[in-house]
């Protein structure tokens, strides 16, 4: 799994890629997200778009994601979740839990920053 960082409109888009399956990558995103709210950027986007594959601790990761970054003050809400990753978070009832939009566009709008 790759992580890439960008800014929009004063929100801050984590994008995967790849397979998401826990692991050290699962600390590497932790570490970035402490990273983040240090800088006060407390509005976070994760793209899932280029996620191949994710299992249970990939769902982990994200909710350790989540977690996170309540903890800190900020939100964190997922955009361009693949059908799978979907039927994932229904399953699971995460849909309950993280806020999910269709496009990155759409949740940093959600933010009211755009």
């Amino acid at each position: 799994m790759k992580i890439k960082t960008t800014e929009k409109y004063g929100a801050v888009v984590v994008e995967l890629k790849g397979n998401v399956m826990g692991g050290p990558e699962a600390q590497e995103l932790s570490d970035l997200l402490h990273k983040l709210i240090e800088e006060k950027k407390l509005h976070i986007v994760i793209d899932l778009a280029e996620v191949k594959f994710m299992n249970s601790s990939g769902l982990g990761m994200l909710i350790s994601a989540y977690t996170t970054m309540k903890n800190g003050g900020g939100n964190l809400k997922l955009a361009n979740a693949t059908e799978k990753i979907n039927s994932l978070l229904i399953i699971t009832k995460l849909v309950s839990i993280f806020e999910n939009y269709d496009s990155i566009d759409e949740a940093v709008k959600s933010y009211g920053m755009a």
